[in-house]
């Protein structure tokens, strides 16, 4: 099995490209004005769901993607001529997916990709070996070997019954490299959705995406597949969106310096990543201490860990907004800072920690810290976990994980203002607040 998936980074592809080249894809965000924070819990709930679904164990695909709110769209050219597409960039997905035409149900104030106008576009036979690598219907049609037009069709469904179906198909897509060259990635394997129903793919959260670009751990995600000509990492930057004018966010695919990152190693603090053979897609980390301000919080490690049902465990995720923790975890941390805030606002929108704008200066408010696996230390800044609501208090952006079977979510808005490299060769993620303005 390792052969063909090791054939499958390199068929089709064009070998012009140098190693020190990278991607730099500017992260779009989906309105110049962030969801309130009842929207973001509401579509934070839906994608939460929809991670914890378990497909099926032997599927090297999981795509988990519901999107949450949309936060970061990345702009993509795909077929020839080159189509335009903005997708949504998940890193809780494998699956890179589009709306193609003509498409039923799907999002009307997205564009969708017209595989008739394209030279280059061509699905995959039902009995292609990369047929296998997606799920399909619970009774897919036959399969008939000889025939030409068998295609190779794909359906995923969402526990909210949204689902995507269409065809698994290669393409070829366009892109300019650090270098400033032109190049053509051929071959990306892709699903082409001609039907996507539900809030998960085509509602308002999805905005004005086209589809989802799959940035997980598997190997058919989009960073592994141009990771036999880029290096098998990717980093990326999310700043504010609030902030006026906004400034601009970026994906690199790649390298970006001498040692293959947007910023200096010795800049970066390193933690391992774990597997979860059950939740192969995601980036998992491990949790070893939590600290609110000087105090350590009195937290089993076992409130962190995997267990062998392949529940728990603590996941950098890019397109859920908040932060969701093990409850037990939640109830100390939540405990801890009533103690040290004292006076608060009654809770708001959905959360358990509010306090009135006029008290919420960030050099008053607890500094949270996560010691992590390996001796690095995350300690975002007060912002970070922090929002306003409508009701015109500050809340603390922390939300406990309900399902058993769910996992800790460190979200996006945890992440701004930090630049995040994840290395799947070595099996781990560097941080670090430096260079995130980069480039």
């Amino acid at each position: 099995m390792a052969t063909p998936l090791r054939h499958f980074y390199f068929l089709f592809l064009i070998f012009s490209v140098a190693v020190a080249d990278y991607l730099k894809l500017p992260l779009l965000h989906t309105s110049p004005h962030p969801p309130t924070s009842s929207e973001a819990l509401a579509a934070d709930e839906r994608r939460i769901s929809a991670l914890i679904k378990r497909p099926h164990p032997q599927l090297p695909v999981i795509s988990a993607a519901s999107s949450g709110s949309g936060q970061y769209l990345v702009a993509v050219h795909l077929g020839t001529p080159p189509q335009r597409l903005l997708l949504v960039a998940d890193t809780g997905s494998d699956l890179t997916w589009v709306s193609c035409s003509p498409c039923q149900h799907c999002n009307p104030r997205a564009a969708e990709f017209s595989p008739r106008i394209s030279d280059s576009f061509s699905p995959y036979h039902c009995y292609d070996s990369k047929c296998k690598m997606v799920p399909h219907t619970d009774k897919p049609p036959h399969c008939n070997r000889t025939r030409l037009h068998s295609s190779c069709r794909y359906e995923y469904t969402y526990s909210d019954g949204s689902a995507t179906r269409g065809l698994f198909s290669h393409e070829t897509m366009t892109f300019s490299t650090s270098a400033g060259k032109l190049e053509r990635f051929r071959g990306l394997s892709f699903g082409c959705g001609f039907w996507n129903d539900g809030p998960s793919v085509s509602g308002p959260s999805f905005k004005g995406a086209s589809g989802v670009l799959g940035l997980g751990r598997g190997p058919i995600s989009f960073s592994s597949q141009l990771g036999g000509v880029f290096g098998h990492k990717f980093s990326y930057c999310l700043l504010d969106y609030t902030l006026s004018p906004p400034p601009t966010s970026y994906l690199l695919i790649g390298g970006g310096a001498a040692n293959g990152t947007a910023v200096p190693a010795a800049k970066l603090s390193y933690t391992h990543l774990l597997k979860n053979p059950l939740s192969p897609t995601f980036y998992y980390v491990e949790i070893v201490s939590v600290f609110i301000n000087d105090w350590k919080l009195r937290i089993s490690p076992s409130v962190w860990a995997i267990d062998e049902l392949g529940n728990g465990g603590t996941v950098l995720d890019s397109g859920t907004t908040l932060t969701y923790l093990a409850e037990p975890a939640y109830r100390k941390i939540i405990s801890k800072f009533q103690r040290l805030i004292g006076s608060a606002a009654q809770p708001s929108s959905g959360f358990d920690l509010c306090l009135n704008r006029t008290s919420s200066d960030d050099a008053s408010l607890p500094r949270v810290r996560f010691m992590l696996a390996g001796g690095s230390e995350f300690a975002p800044p007060p912002r970070n976990y922090f929002i306003d609501t409508p009701e015109g208090v500050t809340c603390l952006a922390l939300r406990p994980v309900a399902s058993a079977s769910g996992f800790s979510i460190i979200g996006n808005l945890m992440q701004q203002g930090f630049t995040f490299e994840f290395d799947k060769e070595r099996g781990r993620v560097g941080f670090t607040r430096s260079g995130c303005g980069y480039p």
